[in-house]
Order: C-alpha cells, then sequence, then structure tokens
C-alpha cells in the first residue's frame, strides 16, 4: 500500500515535496551540514540513507518530505520506522520554524500511519534536542557514541571450547538476521524487520563487503553472535553487536569487539568505535574494556 505524505507549512520564499531516491545525497549533505555543526565529527554517511530508503517495505515519496530554497534542499524529515522519525535543517536555515513544522509533519504523517507515538534522537543539548523539549516531547532512552582510545585494545577473552569467530557465509545470513532481531526484540518496541529489509541495508549497502559480517559459531555450526562492522576512512564501527540470550556471559561479545576492531585495523582503520543505548544495558561492558563515551544522543518522543 502506498502511502501518502501530509502536507506541510513551509516559511514563505521555501516550498516542499516528498522526496525521492535520487535525492539522498541532497539529503546526505543537509544531515552532514547539521552534525558538523552540532557534534565534534559528523557521523552520517551517503550510504546510510542509500541503504535505508532501498529496503523493499520502505516508501520514499510516502515517508519523507524536503523544504527547498529553489533548486536545494534545506531541510528534510522521514518516517524510517515504527515510531522513528528522522530530521535535519542545514544551520543556516534555523530560526525560521523549519524545524518546528517538520516536527508537526513527522506527528501527522505518522498518526496517518497508524502510529501511536513518534520521536527521533538528536544530540544533547543541540538546536534540534532543545525544539523537542520545548514541544513537549519526553526522553524514551539515550544512546551513547564510544571510541576505544588511541594505543589501547579490548582485552582477549578466550571461547568455549569449540567455538569460533570468522566471517558470516552467505549461507548463515538468515541466521545471524535471526540472532539480531531475536536480541533486538528483547528490548525495542516494534515489529520484526522483515530479512529482506536487514539485507537491503546491511548485505546491499553501498561497500559492504562479506568481511564486513563477522559471527561466533558455536560447536554445531550454529550462529550464537553476530557483529555487523562498518569501514570508513580511517574508522572501524560496529553497528549491530548482538548474542542470543542463552549464550550470554560467556564472553561472545568481547571476542566479537576484539575480532571486528582487528578486522578493520587489517584493512586500514585507525580508530574504533560503536553505539548503544540505555535499553541494552551494555554501556558498561563497553567502559569495562577500555571504550570511551565521546557523544550524547537523547530519544525524545510525543504520544499522537
Amino acid at each position: 500500500m502506498l502511502l501518502v505524505s501530509a502536507p506541510i507549512t513551509v516559511p514563505e520564499g521555501l516550498t516542499s515535496r516528498p522526496l525521492r531516491r535520487e535525492d539522498a545525497h541532497a539529503v546526505f549533505e543537509v544531515i552532514l551540514a547539521q552534525e558538523s555543526h552540532d557534534l565534534d565529527e559528523p557521523m552520517i554517511e551517503e550510504a546510510d540513507i542509500v541503504s535505508d530508503w532501498s529496503r523493499p517495505g520502505f516508501d520514499v515519496a510516502g515517508s519523507t518530505v524536503g523544504v527547498f530554497d529553489g533548486e536545494r534542499l534545506v531541510a528534510y524529515g522521514e518516517i524510517s520506522g515504527t515510531g522513528r522519525g528522522d530530521a535535519a535543517v542545514d544551520p543556516a536555515y534555523r530560526g525560521r520554524g523549519i524545524g518546528t513544522a517538520l516536527a508537526h509533519w513527522m506527528q501527522d504523517t505518522a498518526r496517518a500511519m497508524g502510529e501511536t507515538e513518534i520521536g527521533m534522537p538528536n544530540p544533547r543539548g543541540s538546536a534540534g534536542d532543545r525544539l523537542l523539549e520545548a514541544l513537549g516531547y519526553h526522553v524514551r532512552w539515550e544512546s551513547w557514541g564510544l571510541e576505544l582510545p588511541a594505543g589501547a585494545s579490548v582485552p582477549e577473552r578466550p571461547l568455549p571450547e569449540g567455538y569460533a569467530v570468522r566471517a558470516a557465509e552467505e549461507s548463515e545470513y538468515d541466521q545471524v538476521w535471526t540472532v539480531q532481531e531475536d536480541a533486538f526484540l528483547e528490548w525495542s518496541v516494534r515489529d520484526r524487520q522483515p530479512f529482506e529489509d536487514w539485507r537491503a541495508q546491511i548485505v546491499n549497502r553501498p561497500g559492504f563487503e562479506p568481511w564486513n559480517l563477522r559471527v561466533v559459531v558455536d560447536p554445531d555450526g550454529r550462529v550464537v553472535s553476530m557483529a555487523w562492522l562498518q569501514l570508513t576512512t580511517d574508522t572501524s564501527y560496529i553497528a549491530r553487536l548482538a548474542t542470543r540470550a542463552e549464550e550470554r556471559g560467556r564472553g561472545l561479545a568481547q571476542a566479537l569487539l576484539v575480532d571486528a576492531f582487528e578486522t578493520g585495523r587489517a584493512h586500514g582503520a585507525t580508530r574504533s568505535e560503536l553505539s548503544t543505548d540505555s535499553r541494552t544495558g551494555a554501556l558498561g561492558l563497553y567502559e569495562k574494556v577500555g571504550m570511551a563515551v565521546t557523544s550524547t544522543w537523547v530519544n525524545r518522543g510525543i504520544a499522537l
């Protein structure tokens, strides 16, 4: 079923329309401008947008809106998943009510989709965070970016006998997806992500290589833990990390951290990063192995 993006009222002199897949680069540039202003270091990659918008279950036109000054995209909003939205405004266009208009558009669009709540993350104390707080959004959870300090390494922890860590084989991708979704759905209130959407975000992400997907397998060859490693110019970033519930407490996640960051270094990375949020309870684990918080994000939501 095709969705219809809600209307939006923009300041005089600007225009709006639903976005198209070919707008992904312009959206990347707007988010990059915002993150460059709000963070010590931007985190967005164009591949993030391209892969998200390539999901079979994502209707780009029905789930997005762009705000334009002539031909130039200066702000955008999207409903990217259950209860989740994203938006960005070029810092040069702040103070004109665009962020407020996007927030109301997001609410109207999510309500039309049958959602009961909508929200999004922002760096703590940023303009976006302050705006949502002023509009009555409540804090749903916090998240943190972490980095392994220069010269440090995650302590080695031996795997249980018969277990092995390696790159996932293509025939195991459905197991990797299952491990991730089973673990994430313990704390994330959403529907199970379809396998083809998962493939679009990970396996079909621009630049994906088979070694990006790391797994721990048990003595029977069953995937019991997974990590998805992304590599930028100089940074290895673990975007997802999950372990089967009955296998936790045995050092599998720590072994994957060691393996993933070593793999990243072998492919040219000089920095090692990941992120986590307060719903997972994993912050202490990462700090215990020597990682340090570099950024804090606040996810605020509002009932519809």
